[in-house]
């Protein structure tokens, strides 16, 4: 007799807010990977649970064509937090489950980890004199490097050693010097570990206060002051979880930080470190996933999605820098990391410590009501006094190349005494803009309402929105005139003015475009440390994480940028930037400075930022939002819309308006007129928005269930791409 056949729920990678019923005949738990025709194709979706009917007739129901595991991928704990953020974030649990995959769990391939590929010096190779290629010299140069490293070196090591590793290391295999070897994907270093510094009283309590409340549920706010030794209480904390044979996870913001931390912990722990950002390759970052799974990886250290990563055995939660922007999703399945993190906390039990300098409003609102514990750390280690802040005001100082001349002497100071400098733009290219003298035509992007930036070692003009770009134009398109010029300064255009000002200084330049290739980021970072660079001048990049010890001046160049921004939280993000750019200045013996070029020296925030005064300025910001009714004070929502069509966007909005008054009849949930986005046209799309205001979660969420479900199957929906932002955090 064959067997009966049972009704699973699986969540398929589709915009559908529903689930979908298929047959088997086997057993199936939830968590499991499976792939089912769907429509024309088949895809990988993943098992939800059985159910003893559906709402359509057996005969209509199609059967799971294969089951990809032998057990869950996902364990129930993992699927029950993506549960509650497909909930809470109203976006297709199919999807949210797709993105919370490895790619190549997401392809339907096993779930098997084949390790890393290292390159070691073969028996001849060690045997070699290296002076036998000195006529190739990148050759000779790698050989010593491995002659160094027993256990190998992986890609990632090879290209911060040299750009053009893999030629070299081709011709010494060919010479059968070198051979690839297959490298377990999570190592144990083997270097020395080095014990924890003596810790200050405020670092003490923070560690104490933490570690005894393991096995517990407990949201701590770390508020250090920059070069306060946050990342030592971080370790602390740590060691003590892995004592207890547990796991813990430690969320950043960025990439750029990670290869520092991964460092500091290898110095720390000899244990097992699984990394996960998008910088790695896919089978890389199955293999990272993988050793998390099984609990061979005590130590997760990753990006935002990093937050989904499944652990055997969970002890504690670290996020740092938690009030970075960057842990929002911007697009697709727009999550919180660290509002998720705080979630799956609590749903382990066990501590999460949210730490920062500049802690975000809605935490700082919460620690103070007693949400959170708040752990504060207002002293810098090792004796160092904070920076002096000086504002420049360039209503009175004529600046050459974007540099007053105040700012120049202060570089020159630093060069004579042999220290480092940190010039801050938070603007890469040459010139924001490229304009006619003539007629006053500026160069457009075609696809974007922006104006396209010069770049000029590469000549060319380039939309920092779209990525479009052009060669640039001798000739007015307007009136052909010829009188065309770069009009104010970016990170290139400072780099340039610097070598003409101190022609024998050495100029880093840290930005995206002059650390693309991979390596180039850990290189810079490498020759600053090692005293190769006198002057770094770079974008945010530099504002996170770094410690450079012998960095004594900072300067602050068009600070004024984002202080009258469209965003409700531009005064906060630029508090913030330059209050995290700042702490780089200074640190143990050497005090430092921090110069801020500003037209507006009077405004409360520079104030502020003078007496290194972050509860005053969040004093002042959180009694303006109350006043105005944003966040933490109020929870907000937006519906974004985007279309090819001119108007199509702001119709769809239109009618959504209308069904959304229809399913509200609650004042509690505020519903505004829909408007074009601050940036109508954006990679020749043109976008709206409509803003969702609410003082009751609960009664919010309610009611985005219900829109969000009758906007799914709504016609006029199929005409845009539209999405629900909960929790926004831009309005751009």
């Amino acid at each position: 007799m064959a067997a009966a056949s049972r009704i699973y729920q699986v969540a398929v990678p589709t915009p559908l807010y529903r689930l979908f019923d298929y047959l088997s005949t086997g057993s199936l738990a939830a968590g499991t990977r499976v792939r089912v025709p769907f429509g024309k194709r088949e895809m990988v979706g993943v098992v939800l649970g059985e159910v003893k009917q559906s709402e359509f007739p057996l005969s209509r129901l199609k059967s799971i064509a294969q089951a990809l595991d032998a057990e869950p991928l996902l364990p129930l704990s993992m699927m029950n937090l993506l549960v509650w953020a497909a909930d809470y974030y109203h976006h297709p649990l199919g999807e949210v489950i797709h993105t919370a995959l490895p790619a190549r769990m997401r392809q339907g391939r096993p779930a098997d980890g084949s390790g890393v590929t290292v390159w070691a010096l073969t028996p001849e190779g060690r045997a070699l004199d290296p002076t036998v290629l000195k006529r190739a010299p990148a050759q000779k140069h790698l050989l010593e490097i491995l002659a160094a490293a027993p256990e190998g070196l992986d890609a990632e090591q090879l290209a911060q050693i040299s750009p053009r590793w893999t030629v070299a290391i081709k011709s010494l295999r060919r010479k059968f010097w070198v051979t690839p070897q297959q490298r377990d994907s999570v190592t144990v270093s083997n270097s020395d570990i080095q014990g924890s510094p003596q810790l200050n009283p405020g670092q003490k309590s923070a560690v104490t206060t933490v570690t005894t409340e393991l096995g517990r549920f407990r949201p701590y706010l770390l508020h250090g002051v920059t070069g306060s030794g946050k990342t030592e209480v971080y370790l602390n904390i740590i060691e003590q979880v892995l004592a207890l044979g547990k796991q813990a996870l430690v969320l950043v913001p960025e990439i750029s930080l990670t290869p520092q931390l991964v460092e500091r912990f290898a110095r720390r722990f000899r244990a097992p470190i699984a990394v996960l950002h998008s910088g790695l390759n896919d089978q890389e970052r199955l293999n990272a996933w993988l050793a998390a799974r099984a609990g061979k990886a005590t130590i997760v250290l990753g990006t935002r999605s990093a937050v989904f990563t499944p652990l055997k055995n969970p002890g504690a939660i670290v996020v740092d820098e938690e009030h970075d922007a960057s842990y929002k999703q911007q697009d697709g399945f727009r999550y919180s990391a660290r509002d998720v993190a705080l979630m799956r906390a609590a749903r382990e039990k066990i501590p999460i410590l949210l730490g920062s300098a500049t802690p975000s409003l809605e935490s700082l609102k919460k620690a103070r009501e007693g949400a959170y514990t708040l752990l504060e750390l207002p002293d810098r280690t090792g004796g160092a006094g904070m920076p002096a802040v000086r504002l420049l005001d360039m209503r009175r100082l004529k600046p050459s190349e974007g540099l007053s001349l105040p700012l120049r002497e202060a570089i020159a100071a630093r060069l004579d005494r042999g220290e480092q400098s940190i010039l801050f733009l938070n603007r890469r290219g040459f010139a924001p803009v490229w304009m006619c003298y003539d007629c006053g035509w500026v160069a457009p992007c075609r696809r974007c309402d922006a104006k396209l930036t010069l770049h000029q070692k590469r000549g060319k003009l380039l939309c920092h929105h779209c990525g479009v770009e052009q060669a640039v134009v001798a000739s007015c398109p307007a009136c052909q005139g010829v009188s065309l010029h770069p009009l104010g300064e970016g990170t290139e255009r400072v780099e340039g003015a610097l070598q003409l000002f101190f022609p024998r200084a050495r100029i880093e330049r840290v930005d995206r475009d002059s650390t693309q290739r991979k390596g180039a980021l850990a290189e810079k970072l490498r020759r600053v440390h090692e005293g190769e660079a006198d002057i770094l001048v770079g974008t945010q990049m530099l504002s996170k994480g770094h410690d450079f010890p012998n960095v004594t001046l900072v300067g602050v160049l068009n600070a004024d940028q984002g202080l009258y921004g469209t965003d409700f939280r531009s005064g906060e993000r630029l508090f913030q930037l330059i209050m995290q750019v700042s702490g780089r200045a200074g640190r143990a013996h050497k005090p430092g400075e921090v110069l801020i070029q500003t037209r507006h020296p009077d405004h409360p925030l520079f104030a502020a930022l003078q007496q290194h005064d972050f509860h005053g300025f969040a004093d002042f910001a959180l009694a303006e939002r109350r006043d105005t009714g944003y966040p933490p004070y109020r929870h907000l929502v937006l519906l974004r819309a985007e279309s090819p069509a001119p108007g199509a966007s702001l119709n769809f909005l239109r009618q959504a308006r209308a069904l959304a008054q229809r399913l509200s009849p609650n004042d509690c949930v505020v519903i505004q007129e829909p408007l074009p986005a601050p940036m109508e046209r954006r990679s020749g799309r043109y976008r709206a928005q409509l803003l969702v205001q609410s003082s009751e979660r609960v009664s919010l969420h309610a009611f985005l269930g219900r829109w969000a479900a009758e906007l799914a199957d709504a016609k006029f929906s199929r005409k845009v791409r539209w999405s629900l932002d909960v929790d926004p955090q831009d309005m751009y």
